[in-house]
């Protein structure tokens, strides 16, 4: 007796959509019976494509009565959270790799998933191909996770590696980025930091068994990161990397961000270049892991949809209850701390005027502040008149770090502040 075919249908036909129907091609109990894209001519790099299967209506493949799961690939908030509530109403059970749409909605769509008995799997949504979510939900599930810390973007990780390697400008890198297709036209979502703020308000949710609220994120990204930064971060012995942070504190308060930060070149995340992400976990009695591969692209993003596609199949049939362990099963809300609340050790780049007396300003506005400093430089004379100061706090308040700030700004003797990173301390 031959093994029923589960069908899928697929809303996305993109890249991630087309490597998951390459992929989905090698296994036989699989039949991918309808694609929905944006336009029915366009030419595909899918040898052997069966065009009829093609609709230009996403609504006919969540509303067909023979498909069992529906593989939305589309991103965005809408018409994707209209589609995929349709699927469920419908009977069917859900693999997406929706950042946004799980980070601004997931809490609706889980919940509504539930009362309608279905399953909604996203390995895809986190980390491309790097399996975290499952891990997390089945073998890691005895743990107690305290902290996340990760790189979560591949295009603003590439940007930072190539300005760290070649001593380049951000519009630089950013462009040859572009022209290589590793960031798009518009590069916002990438380096403002909105991506990987997703990605860690899932994962930290995840993991913390708590909602963790998007809105209270706090996100920072790599636009105003310059070659200077790059060279004193490397002869402090540092390098400079856009890191998703999670943390609970002795109070199970959450400290979730996104942000550039100085990573001691000792830590494994120092080491993390280009396109490749990486996620290191924290907790009882498991230690700290740290799980690193590709982030993006066709096959490797694919390699995570299949393998929540055929996790739903293999349980098709078999129960009246699939995946238990792999549900939401939290709906308590997690108390959320402020940025300015924080703790941190912080870089510090001033522009000063060439006189007697600055080094003796910092130190003095700083203690004012609270603040105690690791160690701070003059660097070279840029001009007659001017000079570099690099500082390196011990930790300190953010609150009382960018009060110090703007005291800084006030000294004659200082020019500007041009740089304020927060660093990554070794635990």
């Amino acid at each position: 007796m031959s093994e029923k075919r589960v069908k899928t249908g697929l809303i996305g036909l993109g890249t991630v959509g087309s490597g998951v129907y390459k992929t989905l091609c090698n296994f036989g109990n699989i039949e991918v019976k309808k694609a929905a894209v944006k336009n029915l001519s366009k030419p595909r790099n899918i040898a052997d494509l069966d065009v009829s299967i093609l609709t230009a209506d996403p609504y006919e493949v969540v509303n067909d009565p023979d498909i069992d799961i529906v593989v939305e690939l589309i991103g965005g908030v809408e018409p994707a959270f209209d589609l995929i509530k349709t699927a469920i109403k419908n009977g069917k059970h859900i693999v997406t790799a929706n950042k946004e749409l799980l980070a601004k909605r997931g809490e609706e769509l889980f919940n509504f998933a539930e009362e309608h008995n279905s399953v909604i799997l996203y390995e895809a949504a986190i980390a491309g191909g790097i399996p975290v979510i499952m891990p997390i939900k089945t073998i890691l599930s005895g743990n107690r996770i305290d902290r996340i810390e990760a790189i979560l973007n591949g295009t603003t990780n590439y940007i930072l590696t190539k300005m760290d390697t070649q001593g380049a400008s951000y519009e630089d890198v950013l462009k040859e980025a572009q022209e290589l297709g590793y960031a798009e036209t518009d590069p916002t979502g990438d380096v403002e930091g909105c991506d990987a703020a997703y990605k860690i308000t899932t994962l930290a949710t995840l993991a913390f068994k708590k909602r963790v609220k998007i809105d209270k994120v706090y996100r920072e990204g790599i636009t105003k990161i310059r070659p200077q930064d790059m060279n004193a971060a490397n002869e402090l012995g540092y390098k400079i990397k856009l890191i998703a942070l999670a943390y609970l504190d002795e109070n199970s308060r959450a400290d979730v961000r996104v942000h550039p930060m100085l990573v001691p070149k000792k830590d494994t995340l120092a080491h993390i270049d280009y396109v490749t992400n990486a996620v290191t976990l924290s907790g009882h009695p498991l230690g700290e892991i740290t799980l690193s591969g590709p982030g993006a692209g066709e096959f490797p993003t694919a390699s995570s949809v299949v393998g929540d596609i055929l996790a739903i199949a293999a349980e098709l049939g078999k129960t009246d209850y699939l995946l238990p362990m792999m549900r939401c099963s939290h709906n308590e809300n997690a108390d959320m701390i402020d940025i300015a609340d924080t703790v941190n050790k912080y870089y510090v780049s001033i522009s000063v005027k060439n006189c007697k007396g600055v080094i003796g300003s910092i130190g003095k506005v700083c203690a004012e502040n609270n603040i105690s400093l690791a160690s701070i430089v003059q660097k070279e004379i840029m001009d007659e008149d001017a000079a570099v100061v690099t500082v390196i706090t011990e930790k300190a308040l953010e609150r009382d770090m960018q009060n110090a700030i703007l005291a800084l700004e006030k000294e004659d003797s200082i020019k500007k502040v041009d740089s304020l990173l927060r660093v990554k301390s070794m635990r």
